[in-house]
């Protein structure tokens, strides 16, 4: 039973992300606590995310080539160690700086190696025709945990404080994420003598068939390197797309419990719709990675990021009249539509440039995902120190997700691979 083995990687995916991003998501409920005690600006708070995604970006590229190297069978408890560490450091912070270096570089910054990024630079490799499908089951488990963890954490936080709360995160990571991707991870399917979606290994020599998924032969032919990849125009339409996306995918979700207290919610309620964002998102992964294979990889991206906008829109309502309506809407705006994008995040590159450099290729693409991770949750935190509201942060957010759709559509993976429901149609 080989397709056995790709859905175990899956599984053990589904945990390791599941921990890997909530940890992360995580600063969104520790933001309101450290601003009360330290008393600092939110911009400068705030930057403490995006200097673990400035951090992310800078290590994006060097991922991608130790995936290919070492598999996520090393890589994924390094940084493990690097988060756990992350939260254990961040308890003795005194000055902005601290914040930067722990929660910012070590938790942030490390959490990227095994979150979605350190993922979809392998699990591509494990399946083509239900890609989408299976990337949204990993994925899947951010939102599964998120509903017991973001409650919990914030639990913890009202109880015993923010400090308790990174220790218990830091136990976690260390006890799951190290055991378990130690053991039982695999990188490729070639590792255990079966190829991707449990497709028995030809016999040698037998005549390698082209592939009937396949759109453009030439492009697919090409083994693409990252020094080939940057020469098209296909990679730096993919790299603003990522680019403009991730401003408008990250920067409400740092800012997300701080807006919600500030329009008149209580920290429990604003740290439920945290958990519920990614809760949706599991309807939004496993439905939207499913429809991405049938539809096609531009149209799913073009469906979730039409949700950010809308939430972003909807933010600006609520933060003229706060309603409990509104404020679900924004939620399942963000969660049941928006957070498809990711499956698209993982599978267009794959679609793009597979190989056996493919780890490299998207690493480096990452890398501009995670610039604007960065920059959206700084500058939404500045302009909101210097004007007093989110009404100038949001508008952008809502041009960028424009961007962002734009982009993918020129990036065209749909010329280069058809997706398994196109290829009946043909």
């Amino acid at each position: 039973m080989p397709i056995f083995y790709g859905w175990a990687v899956v599984a053990i995916a589904f945990i390791t992300i599941a921990i890997g991003v909530n940890a992360r998501n995580a600063f969104s409920l520790l933001y309101p606590p450290i601003l009360q005690e330290f008393g600092w600006s939110r911009g400068i708070t705030a930057a403490t995310f995006s200097v673990g995604f400035l951090a992310s970006s800078i290590m994006s590229p060097f991922i991608g080539m130790a995936m290919d190297r070492f598999g996520p069978r090393r890589v994924f408890p390094f940084g493990g160690v690097l988060v756990a560490a992350g939260f254990i450091a961040a308890t003795f912070t005194t000055e902005p700086w601290h914040l930067f270096a722990t929660l910012g570089f070590l938790v942030v910054g490390g959490s990227v190696l095994f979150s979605y990024v350190g993922h979809s630079a392998f699990l591509p490799n494990w399946f083509v025709r239900r890609r989408g499908l299976a990337i949204g089951v990993a994925f899947s488990g951010v939102g599964v945990l998120s509903l017991v963890a973001m409650p919990g954490v914030q639990t913890v936080i009202e109880t015993d404080g923010w400090r308790s709360a990174a220790w218990l995160l830091a136990g976690v990571v260390f006890v799951v994420v190290l055991p378990l991707n130690l053991l039982f991870q695999r990188h490729r399917p070639e590792d255990i003598g079966t190829r991707a979606d449990g497709d028995a290994v030809p016999p040698a020599g037998a005549p390698q068939a082209t592939p009937d998924n396949v759109v453009d032969p030439a492009w697919v032919a090409v083994d693409w390197t990252l020094q080939r990849a940057m020469k098209t125009s296909r990679f730096w339409w993919l790299s603003c797309g990522f680019f403009a996306s991730f401003i408008a995918y990250y920067t409400i979700l740092v800012h997300q419990t701080r807006f919600l207290i500030d329009v008149g919610f209580d920290g429990e309620t604003a740290a439920l719709a945290l958990g519920l964002v990614s809760t949706f998102g599991v309807g939004s992964l496993l439905g939207m990675g499913a429809l991405s294979d049938r539809w096609g990889r531009e149209q799913i991206w073009t469906v979730s990021m039409l949700g950010y906008i809308a939430c972003y829109g909807v933010s600006l309502m609520l933060q003229a009249q706060p309603s409990w309506v509104l404020m679900v809407t924004m939620v399942v705006t963000q969660g049941l539509i928006g957070q498809g994008m990711v499956t698209c995040f993982a599978s267009i590159p794959a679609e793009l440039f597979q190989g056996k450099y493919y780890g490299k290729v998207f690493g480096v693409l990452s890398l501009f995902g995670m610039t604007g991770g960065a920059i959206g949750p700084w500058l939404a935190g500045v302009f909101y120190d210097r004007y007093g509201s989110y009404d100038i942060a949001f508008l952008a957010c809502m041009l960028a997700a424009l961007i962002g759709i734009a982009c993918v559509w020129m990036a065209a993976p749909r010329k280069v691979r058809r997706v398994a429901g196109k290829i009946a149609t043909v």
